[in-house]
């Protein structure tokens, strides 16, 4: 069982997976053998990805982007719900955390979906933008939390309008809520968060799933 991160009492979090589709089971083996790597904790939760690939369905996206590959679960899970012509561009700078995306990506028979960007990903965002591609409509940002103002600015550069951008990691265990937490990458996330609450170019809206999901809606 995934770890709630949030504080949900155990046995309501236990119910709420036990009332909703059962986990795929190329996603449930992706993420039980990520449980294993030393970095395990970077990987999202089954109901994020769920969810993740539920918008995806209710959008009707067939252009998504990622910013945070890791081993794959949220691309999996992003890349199953798109239809047939869809297409994903997805940014890593590792190519041995997106060797095991690759191979359940082949697994899963989406591999041709997939153009993995290996580089910085502020480089592979501005690439995009420089060559004008053809807007995306859906983008998923999970990568290193110093960079998400920048990786934000310039993926909603690159989102079409009605275009849904979801971040992870924005109530970051509670921890942004506590005054008293002044970690970096807990401050870095507050002053985040406060920039996309104001920010008039999206509507927003955040959710206790996972460690907490934000989701920008590009008018």
């Amino acid at each position: 069982m995934y770890k709630n991160q949030l504080g949900l009492a155990e046995p309501l979090h236990n119910y709420i997976i036990r009332h909703a589709n059962a986990e795929p089971p190329l996603l449930a083996q992706l993420r039980e053998e990520t449980s294993t790597h030393p970095q395990a904790r970077m990987q999202i939760s089954p109901e994020q990805g769920h969810l993740l690939a539920m918008l995806i369905r209710l959008m009707g996206a067939k252009r998504a982007l990622e910013v945070g590959v890791f081993t794959g679960y949220s691309s999996l899970a992003v890349v199953m719900a798109l239809p047939e012509d869809g297409y994903m561009v997805a940014c890593d700078i590792s190519r041995s955390f997106t060797k095991t995306a690759r191979h359940y990506w082949q697994q899963a028979g989406v591999e041709h979906k997939v153009d993995l960007r290996i580089a910085p990903a502020l480089a592979t965002l501005d690439q995009l933008i420089q060559e004008n591609v053809e807007p995306f409509d859906f983008a998923f940002i999970d990568a290193d939390k110093g960079n998400y103002e920048n990786y934000y600015e310039r993926t909603l550069q690159l989102m079409r309008t009605g275009g849904l951008i979801v971040v992870d990691n924005t109530l970051w265990s509670g921890r942004v809520a506590d005054p008293t937490d002044q970690d970096k990458i807990t401050r870095t996330l507050r002053q985040f968060n406060q920039v996309v609450a104001q920010d008039e170019r999206v509507d927003v809206l955040m959710l206790p799933i996972g460690d907490g999901l934000t989701l920008a809606y590009k008018k």
